[in-house]
């Protein structure tokens, strides 16, 4: 059954569709007008955005699939893969811009009604700061990749729009074309810098990076107030996939302990750790007094 989250993070996914169809339309106008090799940029840019959204919205679907018989875990490491894929998109557009720029080069001409064009673009940009703005929140807050890289990939374009439209002006007050194109190269490294973490962030995902410092310690601090009865907690560890955040650890307990008190520790330490970080998902291995050999990694002081 799909929580309250699942289904707010998937509505977010599914309405950037017809938005990005529409500020590239608004965009593609704006070049239509002025005949902006820059304001082109801008909307090639925009058509990735197009692709983007459809791929977040139907791998954010399946992501939160229940798990099955072949996932186990669930299906949530999926989201990295629409993160790494959009970060090559991003990339991608920037290579298209670049040529259309280098193009541009060669042969620069003045702009046909800037002012109309300006204005239609910074309208777009506009739509797409207060989306852009809206999906990485929410991705960030109910912990899904490609909601995030998506709100990321539109704050790009924004930067992108933005330096376009602070370009054109100084075409339009100096008379200098070549500042066009100029312009197009030079957001197109910053959009090539933006994709370049998409994917980074991306990889660690896929390759079961550990929680951030800060929860790494609240889940110590989680099992070091709750692990009254036992001896001790060694081989800690972590990782992250998606929304869902893993972890794992051996619970050392007097050899003379019954299953059953070991159980009842067990289930405290569970519910303080989900507590501690949201969305965890507990394995504890129990062991007997003789197996630490090692000392523990959390000191329990009691």
């Amino acid at each position: 059954m799909a929580t309250h989250t699942d289904t707010l993070v998937q509505r977010l996914a599914f309405w950037g569709i017809p938005l990005s169809f529409g500020v590239m339309g608004l965009k593609l106008v704006a070049w239509w007008v002025t005949g902006s090799v820059a304001l082109l940029s801008d909307g090639l840019e925009s058509t990735v955005n197009v692709v983007a959204a459809f791929i977040a919205y139907f791998v954010i679907r399946y992501a939160q699939k229940p798990a099955d018989r072949d996932h186990p875990y669930g299906h949530h490491k999926a989201e990295y893969l629409s993160a790494v894929l959009e970060g090559v998109l991003i990339v991608v557009a920037a290579l298209l811009i670049i040529r259309e720029a280098g193009a541009a080069l060669r042969s620069p001409e003045m702009l046909d009604a800037p002012v109309l064009g300006l204005a239609i673009n910074a309208a777009a940009a506009v739509i797409n700061l207060v989306w852009a703005r809206l999906l990485i929140r929410v991705g960030k807050s109910h912990r899904s990749p490609a909601l995030s890289a998506d709100g990321h990939h539109i704050m790009s374009d924004v930067v992108t729009s933005a330096g376009v439209l602070v370009g054109l002006g100084l075409v339009i007050a100096t008379g200098y074309a070549i500042l066009d194109p100029i312009l197009a190269i030079v957001v197109a490294c910053n959009i090539i810098w933006q994709g370049w973490k998409v994917i980074s962030h991306s990889v660690d995902g896929l390759m079961d990076k550990a929680v951030e410092p800060e929860e790494e310690e609240a889940i110590r601090q989680a099992i070091k107030a709750n692990s009254e009865g036992s001896l001790g907690v060694h081989y800690l560890r972590s990782r992250r996939a998606g929304a869902a955040t893993f972890v794992a650890f051996d619970l050392v307990v007097p050899a003379r302990m019954s299953v059953g008190d070991a159980h009842v520790i067990c289930d405290r330490l569970e519910l303080a750790v989900h507590n501690a970080v949201p969305g965890t998902r507990v394995t504890i291995h129990v062991e007997p007094e003789n197996e630490m050999a090692h000392g523990a990694d959390v000191e329990l002081g009691h």
